[in-house]
């Protein structure tokens, strides 16, 4: 019996931050040089603007509660990642997976993301999440407990800056922002702007996607769970006003265990991507030979 065709689905491979490489140019340029060559739709870039010695927040996707990077391991600045990889390849798309948007300024940000947009001719995709370690989220300089509806504001924010032509520039007042006249160029080079994930595993995540994202990217969930998020997302986006068919899923698997069959029911749960984790080897080659072997599995060479 011949696998499972699945020939909308896309795969994203998630830069192996555990490895300890995403900061070595040579290694990271073969790395996503191959992942193009491989025919995978895009590269995906993690981040942590800090990492605390000491914290006592849980790390909700280990049973350990800890998160699994050591404290010393290199993270880079995703942005700054993928705007370096954006100059070594040609097609390849560059996401986030997650952007602590807490930590981040929405006027900042949608300049930094509209400028890789559009010098990489549009390949930029962010999902972006509000965060599990309150020790990084407040040194940041956000209050935790209302990172979430500071999301809200500022997802709404830098859609309006991306949209605004006006020569009186854009007013916006707010709860967490407020300025007025405010002009953003350059625009992104995708229309309505860089598409805008929420990664997440709770329902709030799944409301906000609903009302303001382009896709869910639900962590850690699968089943009756899954089901009911994906739900609640469309539920909330007909409640705005906005069409639930255009919202994306994004789901995780492995690079080395995934195939067709695993990929087609996957999709029959919905999902329109699939984001594959990779081996945390610092061995390029090996690497290199896990992407080959599942590119080929998946038949996208």
């Amino acid at each position: 019996m011949e696998p499972a065709s699945t020939p909308d689905l896309r795969y994203a491979v998630i830069a192996p931050t555990a490895a300890g490489t995403t900061a070595d140019p040579a290694w990271m340029s073969a790395f996503a040089r191959h992942v193009e060559d491989c025919g995978f739709e895009s590269v995906v870039a993690v981040e942590h603007a800090v990492v605390m010695s000491r914290y006592s927040s849980v790390y909700p996707y280990d049973a350990s509660g800890r998160m699994e990077l050591a404290d010393d391991c290199p993270i880079p600045d995703p942005l700054e990642l993928l705007a370096f990889l954006a100059g070594q390849t040609s097609r390849l798309g560059l996401a986030t997976g997650v952007l602590v948007l807490p930590n981040h300024h929405p006027l900042v940000l949608a300049k930094r993301l509209a400028t890789l947009d559009a010098l990489s001719g549009g390949r930029l995709r962010v999902c972006v999440g509000m965060g599990w370690m309150r020790e990084e989220v407040e040194a940041c300089g956000t209050d935790f407990e209302t990172r979430g509806r500071r999301a809200d504001e500022q997802l709404q924010v830098m859609r309006a800056l991306w949209a605004g032509t006006d020569p009186a520039g854009v007013d916006h007042r707010g709860e967490f922002f407020s300025f007025s006249g405010a002009m953003s160029w350059p625009k992104p080079a995708q229309p309505g702007g860089v598409p805008l994930h929420v990664g997440g595993h709770s329902r709030a995540a799944a409301r906000r996607a609903g009302r303001h994202g382009d896709g869910l990217q639900p962590l850690g969930v699968a089943g009756e769970e899954l089901a009911a998020l994906v739900a609640l997302m469309r539920e909330e986006a007909e409640r705005a006003g906005r069409d639930p068919d255009r919202l994306e899923l994004s789901l995780g698997h492995l690079v080395t265990r995934i195939d067709l069959d695993r990929a087609a029911r996957l999709a029959a749960q919905g999902a329109s991507r699939v984001v594959l984790a990779t081996s945390p080897t610092s061995d390029l080659e090996q690497a290199k030979d896990e992407l080959s072997a599942c590119a080929e599995r998946l038949g996208l060479r």
